[in-house]
């Protein structure tokens, strides 16, 4: 199969969806990789580099998704992208079609088969395609929140660990999952006062266990999560419906009983969301404030740190892009019901039941 990498083109991204590793993999198996020039260069993955492993350097994204059956990138594809996608293309990469009809249906106009990483099962359960950049935003979630308390942002002046007399910050995490997790090592390992709300008990059970008494856990209620919000220095917003669009947990009337210079920061963003005053930012202007409140809502925030998070995609995604190569998408899927589990356009229709009932789109199903 010819497998196309073209760069990525929203803003501030830099990561890449083949290292020259995962090129090297993938040439070995049979396979011809096409690469657009300067793919990698935002982290330090020069055409040589590429070259070196088997791959050939193509002059600009037309020529590569020309060239190329499937097409492997990071990000949903752009409006220019969409437009150089057709019927005879695969897909893969994340979507997010959730939160973006536009993107949805110029996928459905392309024809193309489009996987989606975020909707990947695995075998045990769980997301194993999400779970990096999920590990990546939690983490994150409590650096940016941390750096915009500061005064000079707009903060509130708290040092989110505080220091010997003075209380450490307050710090509430909407969900206890991958991100909420992530999230909630970060700020303990700041000495920050940490609280996740969830709505499984199971899974508070298990973070109660694992995290013994360096944090607290509660059930996430409405009357709950208003308390949380109007206590907390910092909120973190990490939940997720596979799929589907964020819950709007946290109201605009809450953010009123909030302290000025709070800060709230959306990793469901992707997915539309889950406070109702947040919107998409991006890293050259990635906050705004609301009533006093700042909001991070960055939509790609593990491009912050290209670096770690290309090398932390590519090791969950390779061995499927060499399964899809392998065997042909609809080969692929019928063999590993985990990768049909992200298939969410085919032959233009939305094939993932969540992304039709968000989007008001039809659904179906991909018969296999």
């Amino acid at each position: 199969m010819k497998i196309g990498v073209p760069k990525e083109i929203k803003n501030h991204e830099y990561r890449v969806g083949l290292t020259p590793s995962s090129v090297a993999e993938l040439v070995a198996a049979g396979h011809e990789v096409v690469v657009e020039t300067q793919a990698g260069i935002g982290i330090d993955f020069e055409d040589a580099d590429y070259q070196a492993v088997g791959a050939t350097i193509l002059p600009d994204a037309p020529a590569v998704f020309g060239a190329a059956e499937m097409i492997v990138k990071v990000k949903e594809p752009q409006a220019r992208e969409i437009a150089l996608l057709e019927s005879r293309h695969v897909l893969f990469t994340y979507l997010h079609l959730a939160a973006d009809k536009p993107q949805a249906e110029g996928l459905m106009k392309s024809g193309a088969t489009c996987i989606a990483y975020e909707t990947v099962t695995a075998p045990g359960g769980g997301l194993p395609l999400l779970k990096p950049m999920s590990e990546v935003a939690g983490r994150m979630s409590v650096q940016v929140g941390a750096h915009y308390l500061e005064k000079e942002q707009g903060g509130r002046g708290v040092l989110l660990g505080g220091v010997p007399g003075v209380a450490p910050a307050r710090v509430a995490i909407l969900g206890g999952g991958i991100s909420g997790i992530n999230a909630a090592q970060m700020a303990v390992g700041m000495r920050a006062d940490v609280t996740i709300y969830d709505i499984n008990m199971s899974r508070l059970a298990e973070l109660d266990m694992f995290f013994s008494s360096q944090i607290k856990t509660a059930y996430a209620s409405k009357a709950a999560i208003a308390a949380a919000v109007e206590r907390a220095h910092l909120v973190i917003g990490a939940v997720l419906v596979p799929g589907a669009a964020a819950p709007k947990l946290v109201t605009r009337e809450m953010l009123k009983s909030m302290k000025r210079g709070s800060v709230l920061v959306d990793i469901a963003i992707d997915q539309g969301g889950c406070f109702e005053t947040s919107h998409a930012t991006t890293h050259d202007d990635p906050v705004f404030e609301v009533d006093g409140v700042i909001h991070y809502c960055v939509a790609n925030m593990p491009g912050a740190v290209a670096r770690t998070s290309t090398f932390a995609l590519n090791n969950a995604t390779l061995p499927f892009a060499v399964k899809l190569a392998n065997l042909g998408a609809e080969g692929a899927m019928r063999t590993d019901p985990h990768l049909a589990a992200g298939l969410n356009v085919y032959r233009g229709k939305i094939a993932y039941q969540a992304v039709a009932d968000d989007l008001g789109l039809p659904f179906e199903a991909w018969s296999g």
